[in-house]
């Protein structure tokens, strides 16, 4: 047994891995953009200052750096960026074709042409350096001169290092000197009506910069490798994630993972609650249904069962509030909430008492349905070993009939029960993303629920791996309870 569950732990971090990546995948490649509520906020203010303007661009770019999100997603060929690459894109941005046309509706760049190439030339950055320096210095047109000085100013910025957890010291000191550094290239630009001085003077600062760093951009085979796997948005994540680093939240910049950690115990609360109390209710119903199969209570309770699974938890606990806690007709059940604002002055068992009034809606709707599931699994198990020829056995032996049913019965037809172990954890957690938001409960339901509209992608994916991890923990425990239900289970003989 020892054997085997320590192959299946190691089995988990691949598994935990491909899931990451394929969740990681799906968000970054859903539509929209955490930070494009800010740009377009800076986009609406800029007719009435472009400093404002400015500095809202800056601080887009800057949201975008902190979070990875001016990386590629799986693959990064960025170090292949030559000068005609970054031309074109300047080209688009400048609307170079345009020139001469008497009207811009006569011009074939579109804005979401303009808009995209401005935002490949923020994230190439560093790797767009060396192209823009040799426009800056050879290209004839002054204006694309002029932007890619503008471009470089940007480009060249070394980024901060900036984590979840605090600094240590040498990472302040590598950030107060890369401060320093940066602070040097504020100011080196002109315009496009500047004087030919002032271009003179801002071209040999980046020409004698360029000379001083040349050798930072030859890449070599293994810097290539290591930049096309290693320098992207997943790579980054997980660099983090090793460390327990989930990253920090876009809405409030708080780590995620303190956030997630303190919103779990609600959910925790109501998820294990809702297991309990399916399994307590729903094998004892089994066995009874199996026992007097096909009586008119066992198809009464079937058809009140599957009654409720197919009622919408969200719509059922609308009724219930409806019903039970705004006074149409009852008000025993308080509104919302998992607790009451003055806990301060309770007993524990009076703190107990209190969330158990506050939860006790939301487990049911959590809970009756699969209370549906869990039953027929265990009248269907228990149905297929009372045929058997050793239940049969230990009636001839005279055995009372609770006994060969408790006993010798119920043990062995728990073990389809088991199997949906493994599930049960991450669906409760999957369903009261809606119980949470209908009943006000502040778990980690409703916190993915936020988050996913916010476009906060830490916390989703945080959320998402912790119900990976409770899916891949439910599946070892589904496994090992079969040994301790039937010792005649034994992995490590199966695999003699």
């Amino acid at each position: 047994m020892g054997t085997y569950i320590v192959k299946r732990v190691l089995l988990m971090v691949p598994t935990f891995f491909a899931v990451s990546l394929i969740v990681f995948v799906v968000l970054n490649f859903a539509p929209g953009n955490p930070a494009a509520e800010a740009l377009v906020r800076g986009d609406a203010q800029s007719g009435q200052s472009s400093e404002l303007a400015g500095q809202t661009r800056e601080s887009y770019r800057l949201f975008k750096e902190q979070f990875n999100l001016d990386k590629p997603i799986l693959f990064n060929t960025r170090f292949a960026l030559d000068a005609g690459d970054v031309r074109e894109a300047i080209a688009v941005v400048l609307q170079l074709e345009c020139r001469g046309l008497a009207s811009e509706a006569e011009c074939d760049v579109e804005i979401g042409d303009r808009i995209e190439a401005q935002e490949d030339l923020e994230n190439w950055g560093w790797y767009a350096v060396p192209a823009l320096v040799e426009l800056l210095q050879t290209d004839p047109d002054q204006a694309v001169r002029a932007f890619a000085s503008q471009q470089l100013v940007t480009a060249a910025q070394r980024p901060l290092i900036t984590h979840a957890r605090p600094l240590t010291d040498e990472e302040r000191e590598h950030n107060r000197t890369t401060s320093r550094e940066n602070g040097r290239l504020l100011g080196q630009s002109f315009a496009a009506d500047d004087d030919p001085a002032r271009e003179q003077e801002v071209s040999d600062f980046w020409g004698s910069w360029r000379a001083e760093r040349g050798a930072e951009w030859d890449y070599g085979t293994g810097d290539k490798v290591a930049i096309l796997f290693g320098d992207t948005r997943f790579a980054r994540y997980w660099a983090n994630l090793i460390r327990l680093d989930f990253g920090i939240s876009h809405r409030d910049k708080k780590p995620v993972l303190g956030t997630v950690l303190y919103k779990l115990r609600y959910s925790v609360t109501l998820s294990l609650s809702a297991v309990l109390l399916m399994y307590f209710i729903s094998v004892p119903l089994g066995i009874w249904s199996a026992v007097r199969r096909n009586s008119v209570g066992d198809r009464l309770v079937t058809m009140v069962l599957f009654m409720l699974y197919s009622l919408p938890s969200f719509f059922v606990g609308v009724v219930l509030l409806n019903f039970l806690s705004r006074g149409t007709p009852l008000s025993i059940f308080p509104t919302s909430g998992f607790e009451s604002l003055d806990v301060s002055g309770m007993t524990t068992l009076e703190y107990i008492a209190d969330v158990a009034w506050h939860v006790a809606l939301p487990v049911f709707c959590l809970s009756y349905a699969g209370l549906a599931v869990l039953s027929r699994y265990a009248r269907t198990g228990l149905l297929d070993v009372i045929r058997s020829d050793y239940v049969r056995t230990a009636r001839a032996k005279g055995l009372p009939e609770f006994v060969v049913i408790t006993k010798h019965a119920a043990r062995n037809g728990m073990i389809p029960i088991l199997t949906l172990m493994a599930t049960l954890l991450p669906m409760l957690i999957g369903g009261s993303v809606i119980v949470e938001v209908v009943f006000g409960i502040p778990g980690m339901g409703l916190f993915m629920f936020e988050s996913i509209g916010a476009r906060d992608y830490n916390a989703v994916m945080a959320v998402l791996l912790i119900s990976c991890a409770l899916t891949l923990v439910g599946m070892l425990l589904s496994d090992v309870s079969y040994a301790i239900v039937d010792p005649r289970i034994t992995f490590d003989r199966a695999r003699q």
